[in-house]
């Protein structure tokens, strides 16, 4: 995988988070009640009513395709039939994106944060196959917890403005390998692939269990 570089990058995760908390989980919660979100093929999508997805820059929502570039979360709502918004009362923080704020979507970008995530969920089911990943939209991270530990992969936040993959135990380690403040993280650009990224995760489980 090649990266883009932090000038589209950074948008185009902003937007997409935006899009994944206010016009996706949002909805899904206020009609289902989880707020659990999936990866899907070259993007992601709901896990229950109402059917949306991302593929790539657009939204599809039944047989209709959204472009995401230039709309806004509140307008591809009224299009796809919701109310956009973020799910209430749940968490703090979240995306930050208004209603009325303009999407800005790359597609370079956006095929490569898809590629991160599908990497990451066959990369989490290789670790524990009981498990399912969850893209959660608080953070728009995709992980999954055994034995008090968190595994997973963000497409990039304030602490690395770039795609990593992360191992959080719950209790602080020590130790070279535990390199971020809540774990240890390992750029996707530097784990390069499939087979590193399933290896850095085993390495993670055997470290956290000494």
């Amino acid at each position: 995988m090649t990266a883009p570089g932090p000038g589209v990058l950074s948008p185009t995760r902003r937007s997409l988070h935006g899009v994944a908390e206010l016009v996706l989980a949002g909805p899904q919660y206020r009609r289902t009640g989880t707020i659990r979100l999936r990866p899907r093929a070259h993007g992601f999508g709901t896990i229950a009513e109402p059917d949306l997805r991302v593929d790539g820059s657009r939204l599809v929502a039944d047989d209709r395709a959204l472009d995401l570039d230039g709309a806004t979360a509140a307008g591809l709502g009224a299009a796809a039939g919701v109310e956009a918004g973020a799910p209430a009362d749940l968490y703090r923080g979240g995306s930050g994106v208004r209603l009325d704020e303009v999407l800005r979507i790359d597609e370079s970008a956006a095929a490569y944060l898809a590629d991160c995530f599908a990497l990451g969920d066959a990369a989490l089911r290789a670790l524990a196959s009981a498990e399912t990943p969850v893209l959660w939209p608080e953070h728009f991270d995709l992980s999954i917890t055994v034995d008090e530990v968190n595994y997973g992969v963000s497409p990039g936040d304030e602490w690395l403005d770039e795609p990593y993959a992360y191992v959080g135990p719950r209790r602080p380690r020590l130790g070279p390998f535990w390199n971020a403040p809540f774990g240890a993280a390992r750029p996707m650009r530097e784990l390069g692939g499939l087979d590193p990224l399933i290896a850095f995760l085993h390495e993670g489980r055997e470290r956290a269990a000494q």
